[in-house]
């Protein structure tokens, strides 16, 4: 569990270093059933911040936790990343993407850590 809390903290600052913002962490591992152990949800402003994050993040976790992604899907419009760690799983919105999905209500029994934004 030391090694995914690792990974939740260098995939967080990936985010932060290419400005993403709201970022959230749901803390699954409580919840069974549960398809992973945590879920990061973030925000871009446009597709090419997306890309970004998404780049920061794959860089991050690669060099700070020795993990890759699974899976990357969305980056085509870039309007919803999806990164699957397997215990880990970050996801990379345009702002109105995100108010239509709402993610972070998906479970309401999991802890949810708001992150601050950095200026």
């Amino acid at each position: 569990m030391e090694q995914v809390k690792k990974l939740v903290e260098n995939i967080t600052k990936g985010i932060q270093e290419k400005k993403g913002t709201n970022i959230t962490i749901a803390d699954l591992s409580g919840i069974e059933g549960s398809i992973c152990h945590y879920f990061i949800i973030c925000q871009g402003n446009s597709p090419s911040q997306v890309e970004a994050i998404t780049d920061s993040v794959e860089e991050t976790a690669r060099v700070g936790a020795g993990e890759k992604p699974v899976h990357v899907v969305g980056l085509t419009n870039a309007q919803w990343v999806a990164m699957d760690y397997t215990d880990v799983m970050v996801h990379i919105f345009l702002p109105e993407t995100r108010d239509y999905y709402k993610l972070e209500n998906l479970w309401e029994d999991a802890k949810l850590t708001r992150i601050p934004d950095i200026d």
